[in-house]
């Protein structure tokens, strides 16, 4: 039977099959009803009901299998946990609130009291406020190097560290990690490494073919793409997610149907979207990179980028599908740096078309100023070691005329 009979029904399409990811992304993953509804359902509900006591206590108990209560079983929530394990090539995948619920999920899953938790500097401002503020609370020690520099993971692994984790590209200068150097250095102590593929997608990298364990998601970002709604996601292999899962049945850090529905949709894009976000960022670059006023650019698509051939060697999930290849997927979000504060806000505040927000990973080109807004509650020296400094902005290119966008920042940056 072909995937596009309408009777088809499938738990998970298999990409051995000979599907490209775009196919998948658009009908992976979900079991159509009975109802032969074209357009994946949204199951709103809290709980189910059960043919008899006994039917319910077989649910209950595990001998049968199918829905409980919607905290941790839900058919839309499944059909995108479904979705996304297919196109990040994972066994399983396990989908919470927000992309820090996953993070919450991740250290407590898999960390306890006495661990030691390994980390690149370079992260978001939040992640690092859980780290310290809590979790070091609770007996985790934690630790900070450059997510760029093996040797630094290599001298700074101990005999208890359970997670080494980084984001790659980082939050907010799109900084490059080698996954697979650093996952050898995890696995010499036995340790998880774990990355957060939020601002690559798998759309251009697969962390799990490089050797990560586990691949975290902010699904707020670019697999919603419209900056709708929250939503989280871990996926790894059956027994790592596991113990996520049973993180988010008992602590509740749950995706709502509704929300997991939205993300469904988004998937069913990603991979043309993150093409033309792609193109239209290597066009923002090279003007940013030309423009007297602008000091640095961080983004890896440049030849100049220190980690470019990294980032060439890893960013290959769009030359590897169908439906045409783009030249440098490098992903589309860039740091660049003026002067200092003054002269960041006054390009950000000159812009017309371009929104002022924190989020990112949007069809609509937005901007921030990290120091103040996503990274201010890190410390001067952490911000210092992240390479977050008052003049930094950080552009989410957006998929508007890349004209359009080039002369909204060109509105502020040709009058400093």
């Amino acid at each position: 039977m072909s995937i596009l009979d309408p009777n088809w029904q499938s738990d998970a399409l298999d990409p051995a099959l000979g599907f490209f990811e775009e196919t998948l992304a658009i009908r992976g993953g979900y079991h159509r009803t009975d109802e032969g509804e074209h357009s994946e359902a949204i199951f709103a509900t809290s709980s189910y009901v059960y043919a008899s006591a006994k039917d319910a206590a077989d649910h209950f108990n595990g001998n049968k299998k199918g829905n409980v209560y919607s905290r941790h079983t839900n058919p839309t929530v499944r059909a995108f946990e479904r979705r996304l394990a297919l196109l990040e090539g994972g066994e399983r995948c396990v989908a919470t609130a927000s992309g820090m619920g996953a993070i919450l999920t991740m250290c407590l899953a898999y960390l306890k009291a006495g661990d030691h938790l390994l980390c690149a500097k370079q992260l978001f401002g939040s992640s690092v406020a859980l780290f310290d503020t809590y979790f070091k609370a609770f007996g985790v020690a934690v630790s900070y190097v450059d997510c760029f520099d093996t040797d630094a993971w290599a001298n700074a692994i101990q005999d208890n560290t359970k997670i080494c984790y980084l984001e790659s590209p980082s939050n907010p200068l799109a900084q490059i990690a080698d996954i697979s150097a650093i996952a050898n250095i995890a696995h010499s102590k036995g340790a998880l490494l774990i990355v957060d593929n939020c601002f690559a997608t798998p759309a251009i990298q697969k962390p799990l073919s490089l050797g990560a364990d586990i691949v975290i998601h902010s699904a707020s970002k670019y697999i919603d793409g419209q900056g709708r709604v929250l939503g989280g996601a871990l996926v790894g292999s059956d027994e790592l997610m596991e113990k996520a899962f049973g993180v988010v049945r008992t602590g509740g850090i749950s995706l709502s149907p509704f929300n997991a529905w939205v993300l469904l949709k988004g998937l069913e894009t990603l991979s043309i979207r993150m093409k033309a976000h792609c193109e239209n960022a290597n066009r923002v670059a090279e003007f940013l990179q030309n423009h007297p006023k602008v000091q640095k650019v961080h983004f890896s698509g440049l030849p100049s980028h220190d980690s470019h051939s990294v980032a060439k060697r890893q960013h290959t999930a769009l030359n590897n599908v169908g439906g045409g290849a783009i030249t440098g997927a490098f992903g589309a979000i860039i740091g660049f740096e003026v002067a200092d504060q003054k002269s960041a806000w006054q390009v950000i505040d000159s812009t017309r078309m371009i929104s002022i927000t924190n989020n990112l990973g949007d069809a609509k080109t937005t901007i921030t100023h990290p120091a103040t807004t996503t990274h201010f509650r890190m410390t001067p020296e952490q911000r210092v070691q992240a390479g977050v400094n008052d003049g930094l902005i950080r552009l989410s290119v957006g998929l508007e005329n890349v004209d359009d966008i080039i002369a909204d920042l060109a509105r502020g940056l040709d009058g400093l």
